[in-house]
């Protein structure tokens, strides 16, 4: 079911994208708006690995530097039949975790030294799945092509935007007039980054239950994230927009209409998901 929403939020990106691609330029606006995108968003994929991990001052470990923390990522990668990837402390008492790297080849997972002192052994492995799951998952990747997407639909908005400022556009324009430029201007981003945030919600979800399979102990994880949610405001991890959706806790989600923007499921929501695995999957034997 959650990669099925998460295809039917694409096929609306997609859309979306078509739509004000159409509006703004026809099929030639279209295709140097997704070029555009593409070029910024190819860096990113291919070197988010070491420039996060740079901007977060991590420090890679071996098994004799951090024992703790390399078995339970071995075991977890193991279980979730992948690589072992990179394995990484931040030097934070922010309590945060999170998962970098183009694929599973190249993958890295990095933990704050306050998550390992929060966490017992085995909310630190639901939390470690949890990283693994969106390696495995390849979150990476579909980060990547809805941002490309979102990031051509912004392109498309700028070229509207100043095409009315100095009178470029004209209102009897056959593809929608006055009313295309509103939606493509002011409408179609704030879409776009709806629907971008609904698809890394969805992820997140995704690789919570994900978690929950590979170590069979989904109440773990709920445990995890409720420290976790309920550390001091003080501890969160440098409030950096830009990495705030790799984090497996969020310090910057909202509540009430701000939770639509939000790149993280409501911690409550995620907790009763996972309590509800348990509940679902107790018969089948692999849930302790």
């Amino acid at each position: 079911m959650n990669s099925l929403k998460v295809a039917i939020l694409m096929v609306v990106m997609l859309a979306l994208f078509a739509a004000v691609g159409y509006l703004i330029g026809g099929q030639g606006g279209m295709l140097i708006a997704l070029v555009l995108a593409m070029g910024l968003n190819f860096f990113s994929y291919w070197f988010s690995d070491r420039l996060v991990l740079k901007m977060y001052r991590a420090r890679e470990i071996k098994e004799t530097d951090h024992p703790r923390l390399y078995a339970v990522v071995r075991r977890v990668a193991q279980k979730g039949m992948v690589p072992m990837p990179r394995v990484y402390i931040v030097p934070s008492k922010a309590p945060n975790a999170f998962a970098t790297g183009r694929n599973p080849e190249n993958a890295a997972v990095a933990a704050t030294e306050g998550l390992l002192e929060m966490l017992n052994e085995d909310e630190l492995e639901g939390v470690m799945a949890h990283e693994i799951a969106h390696v495995r998952n390849r979150d990476m990747l579909i980060g990547t092509v809805v941002a490309t997407l979102a990031g051509a639909i912004g392109i498309l908005a700028s070229i509207a935007r100043w095409g009315a400022i100095f009178g470029g556009y004209s209102r009897d324009n056959d593809r929608g007039g006055g009313i295309g430029l509103l939606v493509a201007a002011i409408i179609a981003p704030i879409m776009a980054i709806l629907i971008q945030t609904a698809i890394s919600r969805q992820r997140e979800y995704k690789a919570d239950s994900t978690s929950g399979e590979i170590t069979g102990k989904p109440l773990a994880l709920a445990s995890a994230l409720k420290k976790l949610h309920t550390a001091p405001v003080r501890l969160n991890l440098d409030q950096r927009p830009a990495t705030a959706h790799m984090m497996i806790a969020n310090p910057l989600s909202g509540r009430g209409m701000a939770s639509l923007f939000s790149t993280h499921p409501p911690v409550e929501k995620r907790i009763k998901n996972l309590q509800n695995m348990v509940q679902k999957a107790a018969y089948q034997g692999y849930v302790r």
